[in-house]
């Protein structure tokens, strides 16, 4: 039996209900508004494929009127109005924030991503923008759940009935990539509440076009602008396509779910669900059902007698748990993805995109990071100088002046009087004349902090996120290159000397016991043979030229 709220559970699950056809015409039930309304791409022509879904992006921007909400801050307004006198077929009655949502949705998925980290800083933008962009973490209108049954049977080769004992066709949430459906496991397999997540069919191809077009313009910005090679814009593009391609994988996402599991088993911080990996596919992934409360839901938390102002430290802690200890972070923490158990500890979902850091990355980010902290500001310029950031002959003390005037004025304050968008802005101007290049192996790691200190406003506005951080990275630091360090590197190493030692004067002895090797020595001989004919050829050349010039001279 299926639980679900509509009437046409059960027969959708056994498939009684006609199936749609997609091939020629449109769903019945619900359109897709994420999919193309263009035929994929065809291999011999990608660049006319790339201008149509240009022009694609013009039209639904006008249609929208993307471009009055740019044209708006135009003091004199001269140009919003002739703007629609030109297009004066539009409808641009609904607000500007709902016209907004609608056109990044039309748009695709990575319109969408977009638009969701848009919404985690609402200190950036207008709070009616803040509060339609907030759909899109979690209510993107989903697909027919007759294609995700088929999904479903095409993934497993057999009907979802034969697979689920329970399966809610009614999708509890759906994003730019896929859609999640709750369903319940059979009782000779365990008889579990799981989530169903599916993929979108159809996403490759829109993708792929939209990735081309920001190679392109990547491309234009490097020839075209003076920081162009600076800030590497085709690296950072090639990054992001990196991390959304693997997110088109059910399986990388499946694998990412179980190392973070494992990262944080057994923690009081947070919980990430179990994987069913019996029943997952590249298409299709099952993972456990988890109960809590979505973390945009401030007033429920506060009715629920969570102490947010722990909770938004331990979300700080928790990031740089990932980063620091782990190298291995959850990269997409928008507030769609965390949900807050009843017992206050974070849960975890999502996990298409996470970012991945080298242990060279990770030290030269602790070092910047903590001398950030301690306010020694030449350590921060110092650092930058040693991993390549910065060019060699960069003065240190003029490096060191440009970031004091930058970040001394955001310390010992909380989140509610700190204007990020500003210190961002003067961190850009400062970087472009100091010739800082951009990482882009960095990208999803700033990516991930702006998220986390969005989340950190919404929960505690008084958040002190220097005080909160700078106890685990000393830490951290101390047990890298303290004595912690020194005794975990000689645990590692332990069975590696264990066998090695008791071998250690044994080899020594043979070493300094054994004579020259035999099948050397001829060669030796040889050597100093032809050596010793050189010199002498060299001697007599040099006898000559004397003689030579001395006749010359006499």
């Amino acid at each position: 039996m299926i639980e679900g709220p509509h009437h046409e559970s059960r027969q959708l699950l056994n498939g009684s209900l006609p199936r749609c056809k997609t091939r020629g015409r449109e769903p019945r039930r619900r359109v897709n508004m994420l999919l193309p309304r263009f035929c994929p791409a065809n291999p011999a022509r990608p660049a006319a494929m790339r201008l149509f879904r240009l022009l694609k992006i013009a039209s639904v921007a006008s249609r929208f009127g993307l471009d009055e909400m740019v044209l708006e801050h135009e003091p004199t307004g001269r140009l919003v109005r002739l703007a629609n006198a030109l297009q004066f077929w539009r409808d641009l009655s609904a607000p500007r924030a709902v016209r907004l949502r609608l056109a990044l949705e039309a748009l695709g998925p990575i319109f969408v991503k977009f638009g969701q980290v848009l919404s985690t800083r609402r200190d950036l933008m207008p709070m009616d923008i803040a509060d339609e962009l907030a759909k899109l973490q979690d209510r993107v209108p989903s697909f027919d759940s007759h294609l995700a049954l088929a999904e479903i049977e095409k993934a497993y080769g057999r009907p979802a009935s034969e697979v689920f004992a329970e399966f809610d066709p009614v999708p509890i949430a759906s994003a730019s990539i896929a859609q999640v459906h709750f369903a319940r496991l059979k009782t000779e397999d365990g008889g579990h509440e799981v989530a169903v997540k599916i993929l979108r069919p159809n996403m490759l191809s829109v993708i792929e076009h939209d990735l081309a077009l920001m190679d392109n313009f990547a491309m234009l910005l490097e020839k075209l602008w003076s920081d162009g090679k600076r800030l590497k814009p085709r690296e950072v593009v090639a990054e992001f396509a990196k991390y959304l391609r693997d997110e088109l994988d059910l399986m990388r996402e499946a694998a990412n779910a179980s190392q973070l599991r494992r990262n944080f088993f057994d923690s009081t911080l947070l919980i990430v669900p179990e994987v069913h990996w019996d029943w997952c596919t590249s298409t299709v992934m099952v993972m456990e059902r988890m109960v809590g409360t979505p973390i945009s839901q401030i007033d429920k938390l506060r009715a629920d007698g969570i102490n947010l102002s722990k909770l938004s430290e331990a979300g700080v802690e928790i990031f740089f748990t990932q980063v620091f200890r782990d190298g291995f972070f959850h990269a997409d923490m928008h507030p769609g993805n965390i949900f807050v158990a009843p017992d206050g500890r974070y849960i975890a979902l999502d996990f298409g995109i996470v970012g991945t850091l080298t242990d060279s990355d990770k030290n030269y980010l602790a070092q910047n990071f903590l001398a950030f902290f301690r306010r020694d500001y030449k350590r921060v310029a110092e650092a930058h100088i040693e991993s390549g950031w910065a060019p060699k002959e960069t003065r240190v003390d003029e490096f060191e002046a440009a970031i004091r005037a930058v970040c001394e004025p955001i310390f010992d304050r909380p989140l509610k009087d700190i204007s990020f968008g500003k210190i961002l802005l003067r961190l850009f101007q400062t970087s472009r004349r100091f010739n800082v290049e951009i990482q882009p192996q960095l990208v999803m790691l700033q990516k991930t902090l702006l998220n986390i200190e969005g989340l950190g406003r919404q929960l505690d506005p008084e958040l002190d996120l220097w005080k909160t951080a700078k106890p685990f990275l000393e830490r951290w630091m101390s047990e890298q290159v303290g004595w912690r360090g020194l005794l975990r590197t000689l645990k590692q190493e332990a069975p590696y000397l264990a066998r090695t030692l008791p071998q250690l004067p044994r080899l020594v002895h043979q070493s300094l016991a054994q004579g020259p090797r035999t099948d050397l020595q001829p060669q030796i001989e040889r050597l100093i043979v032809a050596q010793q004919q050189q010199n002498r050829w060299l001697a007599i050349i040099a006898l000559l030229l004397a003689c030579v010039a001395a006749t010359l001279y006499y």
